[in-house]
């Protein structure tokens, strides 16, 4: 079931986003918000805290929360938080489409052990998949699902969203990812199934993803035309005693 302060989160995110709180603004005052929503100050504490971490306010003390949020000047797949593809293509309005290339079970061999966190031997499910919008091939997505937090996964549901599925069929919570971003020549690959004409590098994400018990459910490398990605992040300051 979807918890409360999380659908106060999404009601708030949507309104900055949309400019009823306008950048610098405050907003309402934690009692406000209480008696808008019916709802306990933990909870509306909760969803003030998620919209901080993923940078749209900043509490103020003795003041209030503050908006700073403001938009990108161009549409662009961002890093920060996590979002699956089709969340990104609601937020920026796009047409897409997912082709799956291939998806095929495998065991985690030695060398790919070291590569990737699983434990040799673990039975996964490996997705390749091309991203389409507005046309255009974008995104090359090569993904490693641990098989058994992914059950009953078919193509069709690779085609829409594994995230979906996992969470709203087989109520997985994902948690958490660790990422690396790198800039790599395109490989033959790529350049057969990405609409990249001189194109000479790629965006590349390489990523963990942790469940809510703290395990590791997925790898993938995420290959991107480097002119639709955007490295996007909030970076509190923290002072070195």
């Amino acid at each position: 079931m979807r918890a409360a302060y999380d659908g106060i989160f999404t009601d708030l995110r949507e309104h900055i986003e949309k400019g009823t709180y306008q950048f610098e603004d405050f907003l309402p005052s934690e009692t406000e918000l209480v008696a808008h929503y019916g709802c306990a100050h933990n909870t509306v504490r909760r969803a003030l805290a998620m919209l901080t971490q993923m940078g749209y306010v900043l509490p103020v003390h003795g003041k209030g929360v503050r908006v700073i949020y403001q938009p990108l000047d161009r549409t662009l797949f961002e890093m920060g938080g996590i979002e699956t593809f089709a969340e990104t293509a609601r937020r920026n309005h796009l047409n897409v489409q997912t082709r799956v290339l291939c998806m095929e079970d495998i065991l985690v061999s030695p060398s790919f052990s070291i590569v990737s966190g699983f434990a040799e031997g673990t039975r996964l499910v490996h997705l390749d998949r091309v991203r389409v919008v507005n046309g255009h091939a974008l995104i090359h997505d090569r993904n490693f699902f641990r098989a058994d937090a992914v059950e009953g996964l078919t193509m069709e549901q690779a085609a829409r969203s594994v995230y979906a599925y996992v969470e709203n069929t087989l109520g997985l919570r994902v948690a958490t990812a660790k990422r690396q971003i790198t800039v790599e020549r395109p490989t033959e690959a790529d350049q057969c199934c990405l609409d990249i004409e001189g194109i000479d590098f790629l965006a590349v994400v390489t990523s963990q993803t942790f469940d809510g018990n703290g395990l590791l459910f997925e790898y993938t490398q995420s290959r991107h035309h480097p002119d639709y990605f955007s490295f996007y992040d909030t970076a509190p300051r923290r002072r070195l005693p």
